[in-house]
């Protein structure tokens, strides 16, 4: 800006003095000093809006490339899906055909074979359900007493805690 030093300063006041007057004086200087206030504003408005615009500018560029950049990707994808779409299409086409021909093949195979009634079925699911039982069950327990069998181990000392007469039993043999 202006270079102003404190001479130049007097030199202005002085020609001020003699030309506007002692009276009307303050009254212009405060004149001087709102409007050097308001072009000092205005001029940082007006830098401020420019550095605005200048970030708005590179946001929008930005903005352009992000889009552009998901418009890419959301195509690829696209095209992606749709070619493993039509590669599981073929697949089920493949794997139809191929049923088709194992079905056509075995069909002479099906004729001889006979299909078990629902009474059939029951039968062998009982008679399995008892042949299963006695193989894996053991002797039920009232054999076991009758017979003299141990049904539950004790050691010598759980015993004679046991069956000891009167006495403080242990709360565990109990």
């Amino acid at each position: 800006m202006i270079d102003l030093g404190l001479t130049k300063l007097a030199l202005i006041g002085a020609v001020a003095l003699v030309v506007i007057g002692p009276e009307r004086l303050p009254a212009v200087a405060r004149m001087a000093g709102t409007l050097f206030g308001r072009a000092q504003r205005y001029i940082s408005d007006v830098k401020t809006q420019v550095n605005r615009e200048m970030q708005m500018e590179e946001l929008r560029k930005m903005q352009d490339n992000i889009v552009g950049a998901a418009s890419d990707l959301n195509k690829s994808f696209n095209e992606n899906i749709r070619t493993v779409a039509d590669d599981i299409s073929e697949a089920e086409q493949d794997f139809s055909q191929a049923i088709a021909e194992a079905n056509h093949a075995y069909v002479g195979f099906n004729e001889g074979l006979r299909v078990p009634s629902t009474e059939e079925i029951a039968s062998k699911q009982r008679d399995f359900r008892k042949k299963r039982l006695t193989q894996n069950s053991s002797l039920p327990n009232w054999f076991k007493r009758q017979t003299g069998r141990r049904t539950r181990v004790m050691s010598g000392a759980a015993r004679v805690a046991r069956y000891r007469s009167g006495g403080n039993k242990p709360r565990f043999f109990q």
